[in-house]
């Protein structure tokens, strides 16, 4: 997994949030989080009563959690804010239904625009009642490309919306079951799994 920029950890960490409160029906606790960290291959380096700080090369995230409500800040481990996200994760009552977003930190700064649709989960039915373009990032000898299943193609498919970039919003040319995108740079990449 590619894992160089806050948006390379921020959509599949979305994407694992979002599975596991479809599995469980709350907002993932500590373990999950710190289960789901190690698996990309980050590690914990501080923990306080509501703070954990989180370390690979390139990266840190500042995950905070209360009850109900889950917030990582991703930053470049330069400390430049300009492309920094939050994923946040809350129960949302009036909607009836879990909510995963992904956001700029700093509005202002941000170097482009985040195209990612939120994860919104019935609070009963624990069923997705979003399309949310999410998988996880890959490199190889075409680029970086964030790698998404058939499923999720065929839900996304389904919006119209198969020519904006879920990482930027900008316009995505199509070649067979891969994408590129003009604005941002970064590949699509459908795989059955």
């Amino acid at each position: 997994m590619y894992l160089q920029e806050p948006v390379n950890l921020a959509i599949p960490l979305a994407k694992h949030l979002g599975e596991l409160i479809m599995e469980r029906g709350e907002i993932p606790g500590r373990e999950s989080v710190r289960e789901i960290m190690e698996t990309f291959g980050i590690t914990g380096t501080c923990a306080g009563k509501r703070l954990e700080v989180y370390e690979s090369r390139d990266l840190v995230a500042l995950v905070f959690q209360s009850g109900e409500h889950l917030v990582a800040d991703i930053i470049s481990s330069t400390g430049n804010l300009v492309d920094a996200l939050e994923v946040v994760a809350y129960h949302d009552r009036k909607l009836e239904a879990f909510v995963v977003e992904v956001a700029p930190i700093n509005d202002v700064e941000y170097g482009g625009n985040v195209g990612i649709e939120p994860m919104i989960v019935d609070e009963k039915s624990l069923e997705l009642k979003s399309a949310p373009v999410l998988g996880h990032f890959e490199e190889d000898d075409g680029g970086v490309s964030l790698v998404i299943d058939g499923k999720t193609y065929e839900k996304w498919k389904g919006t119209g919306n198969l020519h904006t970039c879920p990482v930027c919003s900008g316009e995505l040319v199509w070649r067979g079951k891969e994408a590129f995108c003009r604005e941002c740079g970064y590949g699509v990449r459908v795989v059955r799994l």
